[in-house]
């Protein structure tokens, strides 16, 4: 992928850190490229012309040349423009340390516990009803080729909240030029020229990464198949620390559909970065969790158990995590559809057994597999699960486009 900086419209070409469009009267957001990925909380200001429709800047030559008058920067300083006076101020950062999200497996525990906190600084933009204009002047692209709600309503309100705008297609399978036979590979490249950020959901696994290397911009994966989705992953093990106030020590019940839920496969990932955690795997045969997710979980040292019996499992567990039985997995084995729902359903049998602190959670949406009288129940955490998501997401859109 090429090098970007952290805020999208400029790419680094032969050494020139060059802008993409500039507008006059602009002020720039900066962001220092450096290697430690250290917050600075350096500034410098600097005055000069209106017209900046012909700016470069040159990391290594340490200047900044506009048609009227030279100013002196240091070097590695990546900018955007925005719209306001003929004053510049340039507030230097750090750079987020991925570029792209694309599975589970990218985030180590620092970078969680920091995400995190960006979260909650989120969640307190959110509740102004002033609102944010930390983004705007940016544009997000949602390409989803396979239906979403919450993931795809909850990335756009999370631009927009954050004062930015969305381009979306709500069914890229059917109403993009995909439908004509155009290859990913031509629309990334074609969408990228019109947004600063992709957000992608695909029905084949490993989709997401083809993006990723296509583009010159941030991609992040909305889920890719039965692959993986790191933004659900995220949000997953946001609510648990948020529910139970620790991640360590925890014990998990993963049910329903294991082989083929991108959800529980990418916070099975997560969940190996914490310490003294145990995982009960609870599915109909036919839908047991692959032993690609097994072997990487007995390789970091977790203990897991497969389970045949919810009720013991649930008496046992911090969290309950049910998944549906995905009817568009089965292709055309019907019968072995039918032959996996409806075998592990929460109900109040299940809330009966489940210890008084432990909780309930689903990535949504849910068919039959929780049963709506344990809505009720303060254990109940699904709900809350889905409106931590928009925390997340604006978090990530904050940092993949302006860093920390």
């Amino acid at each position: 992928m090429a090098l970007y900086s952290a805020v999208s419209g400029w790419t680094i070409n032969g050494g020139v850190l060059a802008p993409k469009a500039l507008k006059s009267n602009a002020e720039f957001v900066c962001n220092y490229l450096n290697d430690s990925l250290k917050p600075t909380h350096n500034s410098l200001s600097l005055s000069s012309s209106s017209d900046t429709s012909h700016s470069w800047v040159f990391p290594n030559g340490k200047t900044f040349d506009w048609k009227q008058g030279n100013s002196s920067i240091r070097s590695g300083v990546a900018c955007r423009a925005l719209n306001v006076e003929t004053k510049h101020f340039f507030s230097l950062g750090s750079k987020f340390q991925l570029e792209d999200v694309i599975e589970a497996q990218q985030f180590d525990r620092d970078t969680l516990s920091a995400i995190f906190d960006v979260a909650l600084e989120m969640e307190k933009i959110e509740k102004n009803s002033a609102g944010s204009h930390l983004l705007q002047g940016y544009l997000m692209a949602t390409l989803f080729y396979e239906p979403s709600t919450r993931t795809r309503l909850s990335f756009e309100s999370a631009m927009k909240r954050l004062g930015g705008e969305v381009l979306t297609t709500e069914n890229a399978r059917e109403f993009s030029s995909a439908a004509k036979g155009e290859t990913l590979e031509d629309t990334i490249r074609t969408v990228e020229g019109y947004c600063d950020i992709i957000v992608m959901r695909h029905f084949e696994s490993g989709a997401a990464r083809r993006a990723a290397t296509t583009a010159g911009i941030p991609v992040i994966n909305a889920g890719d198949g039965p692959g993986q989705h790191p933004t659900q992953a995220l949000l997953d093990v946001y609510t648990i620390q948020r529910e139970l106030g620790k991640l360590d020590g925890i014990k998990v019940g993963l049910v329903g559909d294991l082989a083929n839920g991108r959800t529980v496969r990418s916070l099975a990932y997560l969940l190996a970065k914490y310490n003294n955690v145990k995982i009960y795997l609870v599915s109909p045969e036919v839908v047991k969790m692959k032993d690609d997710i097994k072997d990487y979980l007995t390789s970091k040292g977790v203990e897991w158990e497969e389970s045949a019996d919810l009720m013991e499992v649930a008496s046992k567990c911090d969290v309950v995590y049910q998944t549906r039985i995905q009817r568009e997995r089965f292709g055309e084995r019907i019968d072995l559809y039918e032959e996996a729902r409806g075998r592990y359903i929460v109900d109040q049998n299940v809330l009966d057994v489940m210890q008084k602190h432990a909780v309930v959670m689903h990535p949504l949406p849910r068919l039959d597999e929780i049963t709506v009288d344990v809505d009720a129940d303060p254990r109940a955490a699904y709900f809350r699960q889905a409106k931590n998501g928009l925390y997340i997401r604006m978090a990530l859109l904050k940092l993949l486009l302006l860093g920390w």
